[in-house]
C-alpha cells in the first residue's frame, strides 16, 4: 500500500526548500512532511524510520544505508568582525595556528590535526559556541550553512582555503524503497515528471543508419521531400 506522506529529515543547515516546492508541484495531494534532526542523529532517524530520508552530513555512521552524493560545503572560521582574521577575504589553516578554537560536542568538520588550540570548555552545540565567539572566547570552524545560519551582526566568517569540504548526502535504507522514496530520489536526480527509475536510465546509442532513418522519417512528417538512400541501402522496399 502507498503510504500518503513522505518525511524528510534534515540537518542544521541543510537545504530541503528547492525539493519541497518541486514535490509540492508534483504532488500535491501527497505532503512532504520536513523534520530537523541533530547532525549526529539523521542516520539512525533513517534507520529506525523516523523519518524515511534525510539529508545528512558525512562521515558519520551510515551503516544500513544507501547515499546519493549532493554537494561539497566550503568549511570556514566564524570570527568577531574585528578579528585579525578578516583582514583578508580568505584564509589558509596555519593562520589559525596558535589561536583558541571551539569545538562543540556537536561538531561536524572532520579535519585531523585541525589548526588552532582547542578550548577546554565544549559547549553543547554549535549554536552555544556561536554565543561564546561572540564573547570573545575563540574561532569556531564550521560549514558555511551553519555561519549563516547563525549569522549575527557583531560576527563573520572567513573560507579556509586548504581545509578539508564537508559533504552532504541523501540517505535512505539500503533495499527496495517505497515508491514515494522513490519519487524523491528522482527529484533530486532530476527526473523529469511523470518518467520512471528505468526510463531515466540513458539511451542506448542509435547507429549511424538508425539516425539516417530517424531524420528521413521526421521529413517526410514535416512534407519534407526524404533525400534518395546512398548505395548502402539498396534493397529497401
Amino acid at each position: 500500500m502507498t503510504p500518503q506522506s513522505l518525511t524528510l529529515g534534515y540537518v542544521p543547515g541543510g537545504t530541503p526548500a528547492k525539493w519541497a516546492r518541486i514535490w509540492a508541484e508534483r504532488h500535491p495531494g501527497v505532503p512532504l512532511q520536513l523534520c530537523a534532526l541533530a547532525a549526529a542523529d539523521a542516520a539512525s532517524a533513517v534507520r529506525d524510520g523516523t523519518v524515511d530520508i534525510a539529508l545528512l552530513r558525512l562521515p558519520g555512521d551510515t551503516s544500513g544505508l544507501a547515499l546519493i552524493p549532493l554537494y561539497e560545503e566550503t568549511t570556514v572560521a566564524v570570527v568577531p568582525t574585528d578579528h585579525i582574521l578578516t583582514a583578508a577575504d580568505e584564509i589558509a589553516a596555519a593562520d589559525l595556528d596558535g589561536e583558541p578554537v571551539l569545538v562543540p560536542l556537536d561538531h561536524v568538520v572532520d579535519w585531523a590535526n585541525a589548526p588552532g588550540v582547542v578550548v577546554d570548555h565544549r559547549p553543547e552545540t554549535t549554536k552555544d559556541a556561536i554565543e561564546l565567539v561572540a564573547a570573545g572566547m575563540g574561532a569556531l570552524v564550521v560549514p558555511q550553512s551553519l555561519a549563516r545560519l547563525y549569522h549575527r551582526k557583531d560576527l563573520t566568517y572567513r573560507p579556509i582555503a586548504d581545509a578539508p569540504s564537508c559533504p552532504v548526502a541523501l540517505g535512505f535504507r539500503e533495499g527496495p524503497q517505497p515508491e514515494l522514496v522513490e519519487e524523491f530520489i528522482g527529484i533530486v536526480r532530476g527526473r523529469k515528471p511523470g518518467s520512471s527509475r528505468g526510463q531515466s536510465q540513458p539511451a542506448p546509442k542509435r547507429t549511424a543508419r538508425e539516425k539516417t532513418l530517424a531524420k528521413q522519417a521526421a521529413r517526410a512528417a514535416a512534407g519534407k521531400v526524404a533525400r534518395k538512400p546512398g548505395p548502402a541501402k539498396r534493397g529497401r522496399r
